[in-house]
């Protein structure tokens, strides 16, 4: 799908701002619609077919809200992007949750504009492939090469195969040995990003500033012993998947540059001035509270959210007893498929 075949509609009841997403979006040669409310928004969903809505979160009348649930009843395979205020960031989160692919805080800006666009359309053209990846998975399930016979963990299969195509953050949860690890393999192999590199890191192996450095890299000079430059794990990650076991152990100065990174899509090695764009997938694990742990204070509200988009649950081996007691008899790779 080219750029001049993607229409996008944007709504929002601020007359610059819908002006201005229109103006960048044109620009990028794609096919724009405005309007101010949520009624006439549906009304044009109606009329024609879009591929992506940019959509106010507060708006007098019909409210975001509201317009995503219709339009994730009567068009599903639309995107929806919300827009929100810096108050209203939980509420977008809970947008999303509701079918939204992503949400972006006002005032908007264009990098930031442009990045979740370009995903969220990517997302919308996977779909037809994702709905085959979920075939393809239960017939492995069926061919005995993969162990999921338990209910509850057929269900996290199910859930495995329908996020895999997409862009977005996800966050594995789950006790020690459930198999959090197979699982991001199973995301990576089962995704778009399959032919780039998976990356691993235990994020409660290493001290702060080797964490940093393993992360993001160094430049040489950086630090004593810093004999020449090194790439780190999200440079090398580019185009592909970074599992971030453990990210509940993130120190505070750590999670800083992490929700950079997943905001902007950018950052400097240690001791480095030259910021680096990479595009890379996220997905955590932890066996952490992590909302208890931003309740106390130790973990980032911002970044939990972020890091939170969509969650997996994986069941304790105490619920899997048809299972033997092993999550997987091995993961998946591309190679099954």
């Amino acid at each position: 799908m080219t750029a001049r075949q993607t229409h996008i509609l944007v709504v929002d009841d601020d007359r610059e701002i819908r002006e201005a997403l229109g103006k960048v979006l044109r620009k990028k040669g794609y096919e724009v619609e405005l309007r101010e409310d949520g009624r006439d928004a549906l009304a044009r969903l109606q009329a024609g077919s879009f591929s992506l809505i940019l959509l106010d979160l507060k708006m007098p009348g019909l409210g975001g809200m509201e317009v995503l649930r219709e339009v994730k009843r009567r068009f599903p395979q639309t995107e929806v992007v919300i827009l929100t205020g810096h108050g209203t960031i939980e509420q977008a989160v809970e947008a999303m949750k509701e079918g939204a692919y992503d949400f972006i805080t006002k005032p908007v800006s264009r990098l930031n504009l442009e990045r979740v666009v370009t995903r969220a359309l990517e997302h919308h053209s996977l779909l037809g492939e994702n709905r085959a990846l979920r075939e393809q998975l239960k017939g492995l399930r069926e061919q005995g090469k993969v162990i999921g016979s338990s209910p509850a963990m057929r269900c996290t299969l199910d859930l495995v195969a329908q996020v895999a195509p997409s862009s977005a953050t996800i966050l594995i949860l789950g006790e020690s040995g459930t198999g959090k690890e197979v699982i991001a393999e199973a995301i990576h192999s089962l995704s778009p990003r399959a032919s780039k590199p998976l990356l691993k890191v235990n994020c409660a192996a290493l001290p702060e500033t080797l964490l940093e450095s393993e992360l993001f890299g160094y430049e040489k000079g950086a630090f004593t012993g810093a004999l020449s430059r090194k790439e780190g794990r999200f440079e090398i990650a580019h185009g592909g998947t970074l599992f971030l076991d453990e990210i509940g152990d993130l120190s505070p100065t750590t999670q800083v540059k992490l929700l950079r990174v997943l905001q902007e899509g950018e950052f400097e090695r240690v001791g480095g001035t030259r910021t680096i764009k990479v595009d890379v997938r996220l997905v955590a694990a932890t066996h952490r509270d992590l909302l208890q742990a931003v309740q106390e204070g130790k973990f980032r509200e911002d970044l939990y959210y972020r890091i939170n988009v969509i969650t997996i649950q994986i069941p304790p081996l105490r619920e899997r007893r048809e299972e033997g007691g092993y999550p997987f008899a091995r993961p998946l790779f591309p190679g099954d498929l």
